[in-house]
């Protein structure tokens, strides 16, 4: 029998659906328009560019503008492959830089070798973007590119981003939010170009879905992504958390999904779905997605 839970404080629906993310229009604000202006102009002095890559709405547009600002020999996207990324977010990845033409490397992070990552402590993204730039700012110094930079947008500066620091301690910029871009700035921007992950739901790293002190494992991991898949493959669309708390599985879904997934049938097919994963038990929780759902539950956040 599946359980239906209702954790959490805020009300569902305070996060869209993928195909109502903040994007009321494809066409771009006015205000919108002229950040790209000063996007392409930030990118001009920047002169050549380092972008960590993840195949996301954000990094993925930051690339695409600077591949037609600076061209292919002053743009290079860095993919940091772990377990923590998720295959299908590699697949887009890749997919779109073949696309676009993006200069693209592939490197790997170890940041599951780091103790205090594993630990999972409620400054867990530190170690990891710790990590990361250790790894791709030398890159950055070794072909002659003059900023590293990622894909943190205005939105991104707000509430608990442990992660931010490690940037800062490398030097790395985020250009997306120094000029006060918006998500939906974003997403109607990328619509205009052409974009096809103008609407793609968030996807942060598989890591984010185990509490704050559940010890980061491969195994962990590697279940999330495979109840996350499964789910998928029903036809849930938008924005989709398995958050894993032992042997249940806490799954969030955005509000408009929540509704139809919860007639008995088809929240039975996401029982099954789950527990083909390795879960035991299965709660569809009835406040629905909400980012960082966990830093409430972990008490970083109110």
């Amino acid at each position: 029998m599946i359980t239906l839970a209702s954790i959490g404080t805020q009300q569902a629906g305070a996060n869209a659906e993928v195909d109502s993310q903040g994007v009321t229009s494809a066409v771009p604000s006015a205000e919108a328009r002229i950040r790209e202006s000063a996007l392409v102009d930030w990118l001009r002095n920047a002169g050549s560019v380092l972008i960590g890559f993840s195949g996301g709405v954000d990094s993925t547009y930051l690339a695409c503008l600077a591949l037609s600002t600076l061209g292919r020999s002053r743009v290079l996207a860095v993919i940091g492959r772990s377990a923590s990324y998720p295959l299908e977010q590699w697949q887009r990845a890749r997919s779109i830089a073949d696309q676009f033409g993006i200069p693209v490397l592939e490197l790997d992070t170890h940041e599951s070798s780091d103790p205090r990552y594993v630990a999972n402590p409620a400054n867990r993204c530190y170690f990891c973007k710790q990590e990361l730039w250790s790894v791709l700012v030398p890159v950055a110094k070794e072909r002659g590119l003059a900023v590293v930079c990622d894909g943190t947008n205005a939105d991104d500066t707000a509430g608990h981003r442990p992660g931010t620091q490690a940037a800062r301690e490398r030097e790395v910029r985020s250009p997306l939010a120094e000029l006060g871009f918006s998500k939906t700035d974003i997403r109607a921007l990328s619509a205009q170009r052409g974009i096809p992950t103008w609407s793609a739901p968030s996807s942060p790293c598989l890591a984010s879905r185990l509490p704050y002190g559940t010890a980061v494992t491969a195994e962990r991991l590697a279940q999330v992504e495979r109840a996350e898949r499964a789910i998928r493959e029903l036809g849930v669309g938008g924005d989709l958390r398995v958050r894993h708390h032992g042997d249940l599985a806490r799954i969030e879904l955005g509000s408009t999904e929540l509704e139809r997934w919860l007639i008995p049938e088809r929240a039975q097919a996401i029982r099954r779905a789950a527990i083909g994963a390795g879960y035991t038990r299965v709660a569809i929780d009835l406040w629905g997605f909400r980012s960082g759902s966990l830093n409430v539950l972990g008490g970083v956040r109110a």
